[in-house]
């Protein structure tokens, strides 16, 4: 569900984007409210998509693009033999603790984001097959990627959601509220 962005201040385009990752972050969030760790890594669907899966994904996503941008690998090297682990919790993983992994990674993309000289600095891109040879993207790019992605998996959780129990965006927007 689309929640109201407040408008940036005034030529805040860095906060403009910020917001609006963070608000895409808070749909994936709110679908999990309330869930056990067996519902939120249950799928109701023909999809192999689990709440829990889309949130690592998610984070991971996020964590690896920014890596990505400070010319740093990833904290996970994902590749053919363990991407399906990018989709579901493993090793002890829980909710809570990609949970609370999100926030310092959210803050990890804030600080960056907000400490980069321009918007229109540019990155490399990695020597993968599904990226151009010598390609490179600026930080802009990347802030518009972050939305594009989570809004992406966001709109996929709202229908998981209401699949395992019926609540809609709309209700977990005023149970969070009410919390």
């Amino acid at each position: 569900m689309v929640t109201h962005v407040p408008a940036e201040a005034r030529g805040d385009e860095r906060g403009a984007l910020l917001s609006f990752i963070e608000e895409q972050r808070g749909g994936i969030r709110r679908a999990l409210l309330g869930l056990t760790e067996e519902q939120a890594a249950s799928r109701p669907s023909a999809s192999e998509l689990s709440l829990s899966g889309l949130l690592k994904h998610v984070v991971e996503v996020e964590q690896s693009w920014i890596a990505r941008a400070k010319q740093e690998p990833p904290a996970i090297k994902r590749d053919e033999t363990n991407w399906h682990e990018t989709f579901q919790l493993v090793d002890g993983e829980t909710v809570e603790s990609q949970l609370a992994y999100w926030e310092k990674v959210a803050a990890e993309t804030e600080a960056y984001i907000r400490s980069v000289a321009s918007l229109d600095d540019t990155f490399p891109l990695p020597n993968d097959p599904w990226f151009p040879p010598e390609g490179r993207v600026s930080v802009r790019w990347l802030c518009l990627h972050l939305i594009r992605e989570t809004a992406r998996h966001a709109g996929h959780a709202d229908i998981i959601r209401e699949s395992l129990d019926g609540k809609t965006a709309f209700e977990l927007v005023a149970l969070e509220q009410a919390g």
